[in-house]
């Protein structure tokens, strides 16, 4: 039996892309027999250290943004609508609550990164889907009850999420990728025979499985997979 493949997934879920990017890994997890690493990180000090700018600060890249994630939201087969406000949910208010509370989840959770996977993706269906809060705690409570946490779980991981141990543990996956090169999310980092190969971004999927040496079957492998086996 061949060892798994290690890829580390930084994101945060202020990142559209970051969704899709997250979705598509998560599916590929056995397609491709990954050791899948979710690594949850702040977007806001990746982008200020590597004196990065928002493409939303940019106003034909947003424009051009807004209509792109529709059509991508199609494509991979994600339920992502914009916010009503999307310069205000990404600019003014921001992830870093978020973040150190999924910091908490994995911090807490043993053999596997279940809860971390589950707790992430209600937070980016919270921003990304209902237009929704994801700073104020009773917020984040409810994306963990949605996750499928009892009330003492949360009630523990609210509290170790303002903690200096969870701020600091926030702060070092931010400074990894960023040693890794990092100047934005979604980034991955596939790790293949000793080497460290990088990919930014929700488009590089097909040039991951070439050095992966594995093939793409597009964005729902498991769909084709079952169309392929009809015939």
């Amino acid at each position: 039996m061949t060892s798994k493949k290690v890829i580390e997934l930084f994101y945060d879920v202020v990142s559209p892309y970051s969704w899709l990017a997250f979705e598509v890994m998560c599916r590929y997890r056995t397609v491709w027999n990954i050791d899948l690493k979710l690594r949850p990180a702040f977007l806001g000090g990746v982008m200020q250290s590597s004196g990065n700018k928002p493409p939303g600060l940019v106003p034909n890249k947003f424009l051009w943004m807004t209509k792109d994630l529709y059509r991508l939201a199609k494509y991979f087969n994600i339920p992502l609508h914009l916010p009503s406000d999307p310069a205000e949910a990404m600019f003014t208010k921001g992830s870093l609550n978020a973040m150190r509370f999924v910091k908490a989840v994995q911090e807490k959770e043993t053999g596997g990164n279940q809860q971390v996977e589950k707790v992430s993706r209600e937070l980016w269906r919270r921003i990304w889907s209902e237009d929704k809060d994801i700073t104020e705690p009773a917020s984040l409570a409810e994306a963990a009850q949605n996750a499928g946490l009892s009330k003492s779980e949360i009630e523990d991981l609210q509290k170790l999420c303002t903690t200096q141990e969870i701020k600091d543990k926030l702060k070092s996956s931010t400074q990894d990728a960023l040693e890794y090169g990092a100047f934005g999310f979604p980034f991955m980092v596939c790790h293949i025979n000793g080497k460290a190969e990088m990919f930014f971004g929700s488009d590089r999927f097909e040039i991951m499985a070439h050095c992966l040496g594995e093939k793409w079957l597009g964005p729902q492998p498991a769909h084709l997979e079952r169309s392929s086996a009809k015939l």
